[in-house]
């Protein structure tokens, strides 16, 4: 009997284990993950303002991960979102958790429709929100259906797992911060990812981490999640490494002998523009 009740014990377990292991988005809410560049010509901002609802936006811009000793470039956001179409947003910032960990400061996310993170280094902005209430009122915005959107390292803390999160620099794939905000469960994204040949830098996390999914984006590209589909939008590609080979050319009935791949560890895949990926399934969705 006590051998009978050791194994019914144990299921919950192994399930929960299983269910750390999917990569999904949230249900309601959507993540806009951009690889950096020049996006003010693309049709990448457009999207994040539709989505966070257009003329009747309410938009929090997080400028963190750019700024240093405090001082933020106020002209130079109001100039860029401008560009956007956003002429009317909240700047919110701060290099201090606890602050972030105040009613008084997360009143602007509340009443957000829209959240971007500016490019830079993410891990300020692990440093300041992380596990906060800050943290917990950006999950609420996307329970409650609004957007989150971020460029470079503002597409990075979305994931799981922070890629380049070293204090160091940023060439540390694995460094002295691992966390990010998990918007995106069971993720590493990377971003400037052709532009700075970076194509083979995932690998580094995967050999530690093999049950992550690896999503390297592109400049002036972006991907869109909600709940389990991914979608390409912008002007370049997404590498996807999910130890499988996607090509319009694979036969569909024998994909391992179509073409001679390497080794499933040493493998990845681009999409563009229009591309959508299940990433529970972590398989491409074929039109």
């Amino acid at each position: 009997m006590p051998f009978l009740l050791f194994i019914v014990l144990l299921l919950p377990v192994e399930n929960i284990a299983q269910e750390n292991e999917i990569t999904t988005g949230n249900k309601n809410g959507t993540l806009i993950a951009i690889g950096g560049g020049e996006i003010g010509h693309t049709n990448i901002m457009k999207e994040f303002r539709k989505l966070a609802g257009g003329d009747s936006a309410k938009i929090v811009v997080i400028p963190t991960a750019f700024v240093r000793n405090n001082e933020i470039d106020t002209m130079l956001l109001k100039r860029n979102f401008k560009e956007y179409g956003i002429p009317n947003f909240t700047i919110l910032h701060t290099s201090d958790s606890i602050e972030a960990n105040t009613d008084e400061f997360v009143k602007p996310i509340k009443e957000a429709t829209g959240i971007y993170f500016t490019g830079g280094r993410h891990w300020r902005i692990a440093d300041s929100y992380l596990n906060t209430k800050v943290h917990k009122e950006l999950l609420k915005l996307l329970d409650r259906g609004g957007v989150i959107a971020g460029s470079s390292a503002g597409a990075t803390i979305q994931g799981s797992y922070l890629a380049r999160g070293d204090t160091k620099n940023n060439q540390i794939m694995m460094g002295d911060h691992e966390i990010g905000f998990g918007f995106i469960s069971n993720i590493a994204i990377d971003q400037h990812v052709l532009s700075r040949n970076r194509q083979f830098d995932m690998f580094i996390i995967l050999e530690n981490k093999p049950e992550l999914l690896g999503v390297g984006i592109d400049e002036s590209t972006a991907i869109v999640v909600k709940g389990d589909i991914l979608e390409v939008i912008g002007e370049s590609y997404v590498i996807i490494y999910d130890k499988s080979f996607w090509s319009i050319e694979s036969n569909p009935f024998d994909e391992e002998t179509y073409k001679k791949i390497p080794n499933k560890n040493q493998l990845f895949y681009f999409l563009k523009s229009g591309d959508k990926y299940n990433l529970r399934e972590r398989k491409v969705i074929r039109n």
